[in-house]
């Protein structure tokens, strides 16, 4: 994923690659390895708002009292990371989202757990998050992304998006998927620049641009508008759907209208802003109306 207001997943976290694949890097090995020592020494632990006997089985919970004509699919373990006005507001969404998958990781897999933030063990606060993606790029990863920070992030208010998220985690070794739905040509990809959050005026990029996000909320009201608009929203449903329904992801634990899936969480970019994508629900059509999807994301701001 290039352009930043395309939608875009980050997706397939968690299963380690056994080795980190990145371009050559200038940088010594004893440099990298004295940066990540004063770092491991340094970090600082992030704080959230802990909801008691934690979230998801919260959301579980009523998703579950919603009736007989509803399915859902969760995710597992997920705190909730909320921008801070005095901290990150308007420009934090996507190290908040980075959070949110790393609460996740941490809890639910035991091979990430091992390797994220030097083996921590807990999810840090933004500017040592900064200072994580400073030593991927260092490592060689995403050569073309890092030159458009000058390879310089931490202590700068600047907004990233899938492709700083999927290089955070890959420079740990662990396998991230960058799914894009992007049609726009380079050259109007060049026109958009470097700018980016909620301070851009919305254009409509790529083809699933016209079907969502002239909506504030991720839910489909109507399939039935039209031929066209109902295949758009299909796609991204059944694309969510497939993921979080993977036949070896159901977990101990699922009731016959929520289950609890494997799956890790979706990072989810479009029109300048991003959120965590923690499930689907599917509401059963009444008296011959078309089902309804509803994504059930979590967002930082």
């Amino acid at each position: 994923c290039v352009g930043r207001y395309e939608e875009s997943f980050v997706a397939d976290f968690g299963g380690s690659t056994g080795t980190s694949t990145s371009s050559s890097s200038n940088i010594s090995p004893c440099f990298l390895d004295e940066q990540i020592s004063i770092l491991l020494g340094s970090q600082v632990r992030s704080s959230f708002h802990e909801v008691p006997g934690g979230l998801m089985p919260l959301l579980r919970s009523c998703l579950d009292s919603d009736g007989e004509s509803s399915r859902s699919i969760i995710s597992g373990h997920v705190d909730h990371y909320q921008s801070v006005e005095s901290e990150d507001s308007g420009w934090g969404c996507g190290w908040r989202n980075i959070q949110m998958l790393s609460s996740h990781l941490l809890r639910e897999r035991r091979d990430a757990n091992a390797v994220l933030f030097g083996g921590s063990g807990f999810v840090p606060d933004i500017p040592s998050l900064q200072r994580w993606l400073e030593i991927a790029w260092e490592k060689g990863f995403d050569v073309v992304g890092s030159n458009s920070f000058q390879k310089k992030i931490y202590g700068h208010r600047k907004w990233i998006g899938t492709t700083e998220c999927s290089t955070l985690f890959r420079s740990f070794g662990l396998r991230a998927r960058v799914v894009d739905f992007d049609s726009i040509t380079p050259s109007e990809r060049q026109n958009i620049g470097n700018s980016r959050g909620k301070g851009v005026a919305k254009q409509l990029f790529g083809p699933m641009d016209k079907f969502v996000v002239r909506s504030n909320e991720f839910c489909d009201h109507d399939l039935s508008r039209s031929d066209t608009s109902g295949i758009g929203h299909q796609i991204l449903v059944d694309w969510v759907w497939n993921y979080f329904m993977s036949k070896t992801s159901i977990k101990v634990g699922s009731s016959r209208r929520v289950i609890i899936s494997e799956k890790t969480p979706l990072y989810f970019q479009h029109d300048g802003h991003s959120r965590t994508i923690v499930g689907i629900q599917m509401q059963k059509g009444v008296r011959g109306s078309p089902d309804r999807y509803c994504l059930l994301v979590l967002d930082p701001a």
